[in-house]
């Protein structure tokens, strides 16, 4: 009963703090040339040496070279971090660290998806506060601001450039460890399609899936408001209009742009609104497995999904109508089932695997606890799993 009481409470406070607490937003430039646009007003600002923080492969493909020469440019001096690999760790973050401070750096330029974006929210904590990265994680921890943060995004899925969290794994626990602080969320952001019309269909369909249940999420969340409505269901509306077709061809920049957006939207949806089970299963199928984090939420999303329809429905319907899969004259139950089959045919269309054979048989318990823990105390959901549920819906995901 006490836990019970605890647990309430401290839902209460989250949904406090979600109305109450200011979330700033990100400068942010938009379309063609605005990766260049954002490298010229970081020039204005006179912060001096930028750590650039990415990943090998977006050096491999040439787009870091062409944000470089931006840079070269408009005169800002820079080093590079290329270290970062998709759920980065601890001791990434930590070496980009000491890069930043070796190379003298007065500001840290992230470019790439979520995993180069969150790693370059840690580095830039980590500037500022003298704190191991584990006691900056959870809600609130970072108490000084972080260094001056840039980020251009070449995925569009994740919604970090809009966001309050960095999502960081400890690899001796296999664990992920979420920092949650409004201080997180970067000055500027650049939405360039044409950093993305290279994208790999099979990443194109992860990304745009993990947009989708950002939307998803902050939609069915408890916390959601008239505002974190408004922005998912614009997010729903756009994928729905264009995922299938980035996923197809990728090369128009109407369709990435509009992809673009969508992560954005959903992006400020849920950095107040929260998420949920997906999101926490995810989370821990990542750290244990490496799944990528868009294709484990692709995963688990439709079977939370009919686990929440007995406690929202309605919502759940409602979104069925947002995206022209139902209908005013179904009843709830009926458009809610024709939501989750939608989902499902996305994956389907995209050719998404349906489940994950690397689970074993051994770890769902584990897994489904850390799921447990992470939701429970962090997202309001519509119906909280017990331990049972959690197990049977994992060995679904198993298969």
């Amino acid at each position: 009963m006490l836990v019970k009481a605890a647990h309430k409470s401290y839902m209460k406070a989250l949904k406090v703090a979600a109305r109450v607490i200011p979330i700033p937003r990100p400068t942010l430039f938009t379309g063609a040339e605005s990766a260049e646009q954002l490298c010229e007003a970081i020039s204005l600002m006179n912060l001096g040496k930028l750590l650039i923080v990415t990943d090998e492969a977006l050096v491999e493909v040439g787009i870091v070279d062409q944000i470089e020469s931006y840079l070269h440019r408009h005169g800002v001096d820079f080093a590079r971090f290329d270290k970062v690999t998709p759920d980065p760790t601890y001791p990434q973050a930590e070496e980009g660290l000491a890069v930043y401070k070796r190379e003298n750096c007065k500001g840290i330029l992230a470019v790439g998806g979520g995993s180069p974006i969150d790693c370059a929210k840690v580095i830039a904590a980590r500037v500022t506060n003298n704190k191991a990265i584990k006691k900056l994680a959870g809600l609130l921890k970072v108490w000084r601001t972080p260094a001056p943060l840039f980020v251009i995004p070449t995925t569009a899925g994740t919604g970090s450039e809009v966001t309050v969290a960095a999502v960081i794994s400890d690899p001796s626990s296999h664990q992920k460890t979420p920092l949650m602080d409004p201080k997180l969320v970067p000055l500027m952001a650049a939405l360039d399609p044409h950093l993305m019309t290279g994208l790999p269909p099979h990443i194109t369909a992860a990304t745009g899936m993990d947009a989708l249940t950002h939307a998803v999420e902050a939609y069915l969340s408890l916390n959601a408001t008239t505002e974190t409505d408004a922005y998912a269901t614009a997010a729903l509306k756009l994928i729905h209009a264009n995922l299938i077709a980035a996923y197809k061809d990728g090369h128009s920049l109407k369709v990435r742009f509009n992809m673009a957006m969508a992560s954005y939207y959903a992006g400020l949806a849920f950095t107040k609104a929260s998420l949920g089970y997906t999101h926490a299963i995810a989370h821990h199928l990542g750290a244990k497995y490496g799944t990528p984090h868009g294709a484990a939420n692709a995963l688990a999303l439709p079977h939370v999904l009919e686990a929440s329809v007995p406690s929202a429905k309605v919502r759940i319907a409602n979104m069925a109508k947002m995206v022209d899969v139902g209908d005013e004259s179904w009843d709830d139950q009926t458009n809610a089932s024709a939501f989750v089959n939608y989902v499902v045919s996305l994956q389907e269309s995209m050719n998404m695997p349906r489940t994950l054979p690397d689970i074993k048989s051994e770890d769902i318990t584990q897994i489904a606890k850390h799921a447990i823990r992470e939701a429970n105390w962090n997202y309001p959901v519509p119906h909280y799993l017990s331990l049972g549920e959690c197990k049977q819906l994992i060995a679904k995901i198993k298969g």
